[in-house]
């Protein structure tokens, strides 16, 4: 389902919008029966079977809905037609901070990480783990950004791995994952915490906080990446580099508490002068 005019359920698909290694995402045609008022919305196909785990993916989902958090992407519903597992969702036009509609100024960046941590934080206190957070989840609208919704992976494949080592994979994309999770620490705050930091230094400085990543295959990737300590850049101010460091802390009691936390202290950077 690559092109105009194709469809999963009663939504009708008018272009692709972009696609990650197990799915894709198009702008739809609302049906009517949603009630809303938006002529489009964003529609995410996965290109995972649903099987067992499809209950355990609405039920998730369904909660992150439930929080109607200011810094979420409201979700619409969850669906599967012949198998097909897809969800609806708000369509922000303005992009992400992977690939905004137009430049943003560097206090432009610093908000939007710092609405998607307090997105973040919602979804912590809901006892919900994002798990994939990253500039491309972190989607401009109007009054700055929302995070878009958690990684589903997890809950439709066995043997889906948190670093997402699939076909596809590219290496410089490990650094997202909290390296506590590649040694069996369950994903939650302190995980969802270091990605932010990530993100953070990616979309200010425009590469990552581990060099040695950006050539090598994912599997070696990840034994450089489990030996390797972060390495911040040079063009970074000094409180900006002071969040990005506790953020990425090896030490998980050492980061941030919370991620409402660090969406204060990038707040706090933002509103300093050539913040």
């Amino acid at each position: 389902m690559d092109r105009a005019g194709d469809s999963v359920g009663d939504y009708v698909f008018l272009r692709e919008l972009g696609r990650g290694e197990h799915s894709q995402v198009y702008l739809a045609r609302t049906p009517r029966r949603l009630g809303i008022a938006a002529d489009t919305v964003a529609v995410k196909v996965l290109s995972l079977t649903g099987g067992d785990g499809f209950d355990a993916l609405a039920g998730e989902l369904g909660l992150v809905a439930s929080l109607r958090s200011a810094q979420l992407v409201p979700m619409y519903e969850v669906g599967m037609d012949a198998g097909v597992v897809f969800y609806a969702m708000r369509y922000e036009p303005l992009g992400s901070l992977s690939a905004p509609a137009r430049e943003l100024s560097r206090r432009e960046r610093l908000l939007a990480v710092a609405r998607a941590a307090r997105g973040a934080h919602d979804m912590h206190e809901a006892g919900l783990p994002h798990r994939g957070i990253g500039p491309t989840n972190i989607l401009l609208d109007k009054a700055g950004a929302v995070l878009a919704e958690p990684a589903v992976g997890h809950l439709l494949t066995h043997g889906h791995t948190i670093a997402g080592l699939g076909p596809g994979a590219r290496a410089g994309r490990l650094e997202l994952v909290d390296p506590e999770l590649m040694r069996g620490r369950p994903a939650g705050r302190a995980s969802d915490i270091w990605s932010l930091g990530v993100t953070l230094h990616l979309v200010l400085t425009g590469h990552g906080l581990f060099p040695a990543l950006v050539s090598a295959d994912p599997f070696t990737a990840v034994r450089i990446y489990l030996r390797s300590q972060p390495e911040t850049g040079e063009d970074l101010s000094e409180g900006e580099r002071a969040v990005v460091v506790r953020a990425v802390h090896p030490d998980p009691a050492r980061r941030f508490r919370t991620a409402l936390d660090l969406a204060e202290a990038v707040e706090d950077v933002a509103r300093r002068p050539g913040g």
